[in-house]
């Protein structure tokens, strides 16, 4: 259960950390976040915590979009995050919430000259997706916001709307997933996940100016599919059709992990299950997610000493 938040400068009871309701980042969505996740590893008895530095970077970088002053470095974020978990003393796989919100009243519009503000909160997670075998997907009739419209590649707040009603209206039709088209109509990413596809061994995945967020966990399937598994990767725009010839589909991200897609739009992907290549990389990024890949320790930051 979490007890505890990163509030107004300190770590306090979760009761305690309050903001009003005529906050500014509550009415019109002016805020940014992370998504970060801490995974236990019960041999070691330790939490490690994925690519911290990074996914404050890209915190960061999402602030600067919305002219949001931090008064945070990014190494005094990580300390912060790193003290929270100690307190909390968890010893299961996390969730780490970091919000950046702008602590203004209701009568203002715009961005900048605002009094920003950091909050941070942890909490036990499991699985975001259905723990299925593979995932029933559609490709939505909502169109991934564009970059001239929200800026597509910051975790912005207001920009998840967009995701929440292709994300309803797949499930409400009986699928779990939906995959969003760019305005180009290419494919982009998932409601709140990277895309990725396997055709004749090539790994495919959007580029990132398909309006698709800057993923930690999809720039890292990039790396360990090319470095470890030697496996040709490209980053090109991927057309609809295409998607119903690819051998293996699969999501990736920090709240999804990695989940193999088994049909889109009611055409089955290779045999309708997780298939090797999504095997492969899911059972090597697991090993290094719990520290069990010397060679990629860099990535992951033990919690306890």
């Amino acid at each position: 259960m979490t007890t505890l938040a990163f509030f107004e400068g300190k770590i306090v009871p979760i009761d305690q950390a309050k903001i009003s309701i005529t906050n500014h980042t509550l009415h019109y969505g002016t805020g940014c976040f992370a998504g970060i996740r801490g995974y236990w590893n019960e041999t070691q008895k330790q939490l490690y915590v994925f690519r911290l530095e990074d996914h404050y970077r890209r915190f960061l970088n999402s602030a600067q979009l919305l002219h949001s002053v931090i008064e945070y470095s990014n190494e005094q974020l990580q300390q912060v995050t790193l003290e929270l978990l100690r307190r909390e003393q968890w010893e299961q796989n996390v969730y780490v919430r970091p919000i950046a919100y702008k602590d203004e009243g209701v009568f203002r519009v715009w961005l900048h000259d605002a009094n920003d503000k950091v909050a941070i909160f942890s909490q036990p997670t499991g699985d975001y997706l259905p723990d299925v075998e593979s995932l029933s997907v559609c490709v939505s009739s909502w169109r991934r916001v564009d970059d001239t419209a929200i800026p597509a590649r910051g975790k912005v707040n207001g920009t998840y709307v967009n995701s929440a009603l292709a994300k309803s209206d797949a499930m409400l039709s009986g699928f779990n997933e939906a995959i969003l088209l760019n305005q180009d109509g290419h494919i982009s990413e998932a409601t709140a996940a990277n895309f990725m596809m396997v055709r004749d061994g090539v790994l495919i995945t959007p580029p990132i100016t398909a309006n698709l967020l800057e993923g930690v966990v999809r720039r890292s399937m990039v790396e360990i599919a090319r470095d470890q598994l030697g496996v040709t990767v490209e980053q090109r725009e991927i057309d609809r059709s295409e998607l119903y010839m690819a051998d293996e589909a699969f999501f990736c991200g920090t709240g999804v992990q990695m989940a193999a897609v088994g049909s889109i739009d009611h055409r089955v992907i290779g045999d309708g299950k997780k298939g090797p290549m999504t095997q492969a990389l899911g059972t090597l990024f697991y090993n290094i997610l719990i520290g069990e890949e010397p060679g990629y320790h860099h990535w992951v930051t033990p919690v306890y000493s």
